[in-house]
This record gives C-alpha cells, sequence and structure tokens, in this order.
C-alpha cells in the first residue's frame, strides 16, 4: 500500500507517545490528564514551532530503496495472478526534543524526554501485529528501529537545512517498509505435471 509512510510514523508517534504518557516522571508533561501540554508529532521542529507546538518531533527526513531487495519475485496472489516486487525502502528519522527556552529547565527535560525516547526504542525495536497503526493495522508487515550514528556534520546539514540552529537529536533507521505495486500480472496455472525418474551417478575422480 501506498500509505505505508504515514502509517510507518502514525505507528512510531504513538508508541513513543503512550510511553512518555505512562512514564512516572514525563507523564506530567505528556499526559493531557494530567495538565501535560507537550506532544509527539510528525512534523519538524520548524513546523512545531510555527504551530506553537512543544515535545517531541518524530521527523523523516530521509529514505532510500534498499538494493538488496531489488531482485525479489512476484508474489503470487492465486493460481492465477501474481503482483509485481514490493518497493523496499529504509526510512530515516530525526528525533528531536523540543522544548521552548522559556520553559523552566529546558535542557534537562529535553535531555530527559530524549532519554526516554532512545530508551523506548532500545527495549522495542521490531514493530508488528497489534503494534502497527494506521493502514498497516491488522497487516503482516514488520519493521524495525535501530540507532543510527551520523557524524556532527552530517546533523549539520539536517539543520541547515531547515535553516534553524542545530539542536540535540538523533537519527534512527526504520527497516525495511514496503510500498507495495498495483501491477498485477495474469499467470497461467500448472495444467499437468510429468514426474522424471532418474539416478544420480557421481562423476569419477580424476
Amino acid at each position: 500500500m501506498y500509505s505505508s509512510l504515514q502509517a510507518t510514523s502514525i505507528t512510531l508517534a504513538a508508541h513513543v507517545r503512550h510511553r512518555l504518557e505512562t512514564d512516572p516522571v514525563l507523564s506530567a508533561f505528556f499526559n493531557s490528564a494530567s495538565g501535560g501540554t507537550l506532544v509527539v508529532s510528525i512534523n519538524n521542529p520548524q513546523e512545531m514551532a510555527e504551530a506553537h507546538e512543544e515535545g517531541v518531533s518524530l521527523w523523516m527526513y530521509r529514505m532510500m530503496r534498499d538494493a538488496d531487495r531489488l531482485n525479489q519475485p512476484n508474489t503470487r496472489l492465486n493460481a492465477r495472478q501474481s503482483r509485481f516486487p514490493a518497493l523496499p525502502l529504509r526510512l530515516h528519522y530525526l528525533v528531536t526534543p523540543f522544548v521552548s527556552v522559556g520553559n523552566p529547565n529546558s535542557a534537562e527535560l529535553e535531555q530527559q524526554v530524549l532519554g526516554k525516547v532512545m530508551q523506548t526504542f532500545h527495549d522495542h525495536p521490531r514493530f508488528r501485529g497489534a503494534d502497527l497503526q494506521g493502514d498497516l493495522s491488522g497487516s503482516t508487515q514488520e519493521f524495525q528501529v535501530a540507532l543510527e550514528t551520523l557524524a556532527l556534520e552530517d546533523l549539520a546539514r539536517v539543520w541547515n537545512a531547515l535553516n534553524q540552529p542545530y539542536q540535540l537529536s538523533v537519527s534512527y533507521e526504520v527497516a525495511i517498509v514496503n510500498i507495495d505495486s498495483e501491477i498485477v500480472d495474469d499467470v497461467t496455472p500448472v495444467q499437468i505435471a510429468e514426474p522424471i525418474s532418474g539416478i544420480i551417478v557421481a562423476s569419477e575422480p580424476i
């Protein structure tokens, strides 16, 4: 399905939101029932600032086609149809805690929040089954989340592209997310199978 990208982001955000809202310390900031005003958003930090939002940005800033899975065969749907191989992608997310400097102890809170997010993905790196949200719900899709080590220069380029000063952030790679093809081919089912028997003879050593 073409909505796999959106559904993956929604899945990650929902899981992080639940962990923050139920944390004994951070729930006071993220759980609206406790008066919390911080949110988990898939917007980038600049968009959050423009919307006057604070919390955590889970922003998909890059995606790449997975070269190791480009030669997958067609998927057999039934005896007469097969589907063109899916497009396999690796998604890259920038995770940024975003708290206004006007908030008391904003730097300390940002570090606490980022630590909790990193603990969340460390403890739960695989998403499948009941974890999946949006259009992925009920599907057999499965993906892994892994911390990605980026050089400071690479992170700086991302922030330069946002035209924002560098902020505390980390990158995660999500793999593999498939976008299914709409191309379905008709195939001819096997009509007759003729078994052939024989004897395998080992060749003489030279």
